[in-house]
């Protein structure tokens, strides 16, 4: 088996940048099974959310399609993805917060579970009318089938570029069992909370009267909601999907309530005999600052006052290669000034740009104090964090500054993720082992944020991974390094 690094190419001012090359850490030993999958990549036109527009589909369909494992499981699996949807590309995005005076890309204007969803056709001109099909079969919402008095398991996952979400089924409770392939201590709640990136999978128990069907919804929360509720059928066969007597969706909870969602973060605790414990202390410790800021007039996201720029050249090849002139050598800042004020925003907003990455020891337990602030627009905002390469023990949330003397942190049953949110003028502790040899992005998974410079790089043992090969040289400075 083999231990990989994502393959990713990033959109960055309009150019394609390779952040990484697909490399592997052999593990020996260790019995694989090879699947051959056949893809077809093709640009359609769907209605997604009832309005026309061309979309990427692989093998026909959009999302899609799932890859499934076969693993044991007591229950049936229910895949349910969810998505924010806008009308305009990514490129016009880009040139919106690229510009000078910036311009904000806005709430998506549909929330699709399953690839479909609604919009509000009435919002829209005279003249894009005929862009807007209510009639198109694509415009249904999605149907999930169930049998009456059966348990499943629901894998969800939040595939969102902005939104975060409250994932609900009308009468029924869910039990929480995993969270990003990891187990969970089992817990009951009315609705979900999930933010961009995140996964979890919840036990649902089709016992309510089973002579009709049910709504699913999410909402937007930890953001002033302006998009309508996304909305899917709960349908206990054999009863039909009438469209004209669709069942009452859950309205969701209030998007501001933000107890209620840091509670629900922290009621999430890993599994004992699943979940290792996490080393007692750490040998390393970053704070890191996230604030919104400006560099030459443009509005910026920074860590610790640095906007991070993408270099062209791959980090990894060039400290492989040992290719000169690539990125920032100087180190990146590991702390903040702690007297900043995190519910006011500074009279100087002015950041820098930097390239710099954090060189960590190889196989050592470094601590992460994420600080949320306010933002430019006058609040703090939700950052749902993730990391490459690695899990982390979330080992707490806390409201206002960190205090470590404070602070109530989890050291006996933590759950290890790879996503998880900061929460508005609040700070959130992690924990992690080095033991991944590369170069590892660390991002907010908010697609705008991430291209305005939130993020890090963290970079471990980098010199224990092979050599790329000649296929992986072209982007930036590699390719005076491939061979004739």
């Amino acid at each position: 088996m083999a231990r990989l690094s994502h393959s990713i190419a990033i959109l960055t001012k309009l150019q394609v940048s390779c952040i990484f090359i697909l490399l592997t850490t052999v593990i020996p030993n260790v019995e694989a099974t090879t699947h051959n999958l056949t893809w077809k990549v093709a640009y359609e036109y769907k209605y997604l959310d009832c309005f026309k527009k061309l979309a990427i589909a692989i093998n026909g369909q959009t999302p899609g399609p799932h890859i499934n494992a076969e693993t044991p499981s007591h229950y049936e699996d229910r895949e349910i993805i969810l998505s924010d949807w806008y009308h305009d590309s990514a490129y016009e995005h880009a040139v919106k917060l690229s510009s000078k005076p910036y311009v904000w890309i806005g709430e998506p204007q549909s929330l699709l579970i399953n690839g479909r969803g609604r919009y509000q056709c009435e919002l829209l001109g005279v003249s894009n009318r005929d862009q807007c099909n209510g009639s198109s079969t694509e415009c249904s919402p999605d149907v999930v089938k169930v049998k009456p008095k059966q348990t499943y398991r629901f894998r969800i996952a939040s595939l969102t570029s902005l939104s975060a979400l409250s994932f609900q089924i009308e009468g029924h409770k869910m039990t929480v069992v995993e969270t990003d392939g990891v187990h969970v201590v089992p817990f009951v709640t009315d609705n979900l909370y999930i933010y961009s990136g995140e996964t979890y999978s919840v036990l649902v128990t089709t016992d309510q009267n089973h002579s009709r069907n049910y709504g699913i919804s999410i909402n937007v929360i930890a953001r002033k909601p302006e998009t309508p509720n996304g909305f899917a059928i709960l349908n206990y066969e054999p009863n039909p999907v009438d469209a004209q007597h669709l069942p009452q969706p859950p309205p969701g909870p209030l998007w501001n309530d933000t107890d209620s969602q840091r509670n629900q973060s922290l009621a999430i605790k890993g599994l004992p005999g699943y979940v290792p414990a996490p080393p007692r202390t750490a040998d390393k410790v970053l704070h890191l600052l996230n604030t919104q800021n400006t560099v030459n007039g443009y509005k910026v996201w920074a860590v610790n006052n640095v906007s991070h720029a993408l270099p062209d050249t791959p980090y990894l090849v060039a400290l492989r290669l040992n290719i000169p002139d690539v990125f920032d050598p100087t180190p990146a800042p590991e702390d903040y000034d702690h007297s900043y004020n995190i519910y006011e925003i500074p009279e100087n907003t002015n950041a820098t740009t930097s390239t710099s990455i954090y060189r960590l020891p190889f196989n050592k337990t470094v601590d992460i104090i994420l600080q949320n602030a306010k933002s430019m627009g006058g609040d703090s905002e939700t950052h749902p964090w993730h990391l490459h390469g690695h899990n982390f023990w979330v080992l707490g949330f806390g409201k206002d500054k960190f205090n470590p003397s404070t602070a109530s942190l989890n050291l006996e049953n933590p759950i290890m993720k790879n996503t998880v949110p900061l929460f508005p003028y609040g700070w959130t502790a992690l924990r992690f082992r080095t033991d991944n040899p590369g170069i590892w992005l660390f991002h907010c998974h908010i697609e705008a944020h991430f291209y305005l410079g939130m993020l890090v790089l963290f970079e471990s043992g980098s010199d224990m991974v092979t050599k790329p090969p000649q296929q992986n040289m072209g982007c930036g400075k590699t390719k005076n390094y491939i061979n004739p």
